[in-house]
């Protein structure tokens, strides 16, 4: 099913608003040529500080824009089982008996841990569908654990509930359930102060910077981002986790900078960010990096060329793109974002045949999340829209269910 175009979504929120394409320029501060070119589908895609300014003119946030990935968007039709599964384990009904695990077997703290580890790789990979049915149980079970033994056993347990529900925040987040997320991170947040782990809740601060960069919360999630990494930053960053805790949190507040239109600011942290990350390889990495916050250089530099597309700047995005080396350990929703942004630059210089060969690259390596991306869909629909079209063009287009 082909995703609704940005144009689309643009004219339903400002009718359900009441509002003039006049007046929602007005208020978002875009011009009215740009709000016009987009509900008539003249323009296919738009820059993120654009998106945000509409998201705030219409009302909404910024996620009933985005649209990705994969963007469930809220059409009053009930929820799947799944995920009213995912809910009622995330936030239990009140005054009720706690949900009981389907088995007992698997509560030692070893075996949670490697099954929370897998977790987070399935949803890096983009196995949302698969992540929502595990989570539930998971949840119940390292609650359990949570509550079991000696207070440091309870405390180890409570270290699991916590990264167990950031991961149920993140997937409510790719669902464009932000509510939910907030509500899932609020009770890690709890379980993270009572672990043994005084880095979960820096980690977990990041992913409700996360969410409150959907809800178009820009200076929420700017300030807790650089209040966590100031927390870190005092105990002097000195293990690998450490500073990827840290680095994380840095990337992040840059983000917000970016997105907020501060597109300097965001330089000069990025830039910090990726001095930083050079420390890790001289650190002993950690035990199991999945369940740590992503930060290398790579990922710093993908950032930053995703900030450079966002902003409108190809020719930085590409240059800071050349040559450069994917370590093994960035997950593929990073890689994915990289290529669709590699994409993206090669099409708004023009340069139709390089945008496909991103495109063909990422179909090669991670279909499932090229299809949830709409990003996808906006850049084959402005190269479809433009006087060159290079071979390879229409098999991408016929993957992701375009029309002719």
């Amino acid at each position: 099913m082909v995703a609704e175009h940005l144009g689309d979504r643009v004219v339903r929120l400002r009718r359900l608003g009441g509002q003039t394409q006049e007046g929602l320029a007005a208020r978002s501060g875009v011009s009215v040529d740009v709000v016009r070119k987009l509900e008539q589908r003249r323009k296919h895609s738009a820059r993120l500080p654009t998106l945000h300014a509409l998201a705030r003119g219409l009302g909404v946030e910024v996620t009933a824009l985005l649209g990705d990935p994969p963007g469930v968007p809220s059409t009053g039709e009930v929820e799947s089982p799944q995920l009213v599964a995912l809910r009622r384990a995330m936030t239990p009904p009140m005054f009720s008996v706690p949900p009981v695990p389907e088995s007992v077997a698997g509560l030692s703290s070893g075996a949670l841990r490697a099954e929370l580890a897998e977790g987070w790789t399935l949803y890096h990979g983009a196995g949302f569908d698969r992540v929502m049915e595990l989570l539930p149980d998971l949840i119940a079970r390292t609650r359990l654990v949570s509550a079991a033994g000696d207070v440091d056993q309870r405390a180890e347990g409570q270290a699991l509930l916590g990264k167990t529900l950031q991961l149920a925040g993140h997937l409510a987040i790719r669902l464009g359930k932000t509510d939910l997320a907030l509500a899932g991170l609020e009770r890690a947040m709890t379980a993270a102060e009572a672990s043994s782990d005084p880095l979960l809740p820096p980690m977990i601060c990041n992913s409700v910077a996360w969410a409150y960069q959907r809800q178009n919360r820009l200076a929420d999630a700017s300030e807790l981002a650089l209040r966590a990494a100031d927390s870190v930053e005092r105990g002097g960053p000195e293990s690998a986790t450490e500073w990827r805790v840290w680095g994380g949190l840095l990337m992040s507040a840059a983000t917000s900078a970016a997105r907020a239109g501060d597109y300097d600011q965001a330089t000069d942290m990025m830039t910090t960010a990726e001095r930083a990350a050079g420390r890790l390889s001289r650190l002993p990495a950690p035990t199991d990096g999945r369940l740590v916050s992503v930060f290398s250089r790579s990922s710093v530099r993908i950032e930053r060329v995703r900030l450079a597309v966002q902003h409108g700047r190809p020719e930085e995005a590409l240059t800071l793109a050349r040559g450069m080396r994917v370590s093994g350990s960035t997950p593929p929703s990073w890689r994915t974002w990289l290529l669709l942004d590699v994409a993206r630059a090669h099409a708004d210089l023009g340069d139709a045949a390089g945008a496909v060969r991103a495109l063909e690259s990422l179909r090669r390596f991670a279909p499932e999340w090229m299809r949830h991306h709409t990003l996808a869909v906006s850049i084959v629909l402005d190269l479809r829209a433009g006087p060159s079209h290079p071979p390879g063009l229409r098999r991408i287009a016929d993957f992701l269910g375009l029309d002719a």
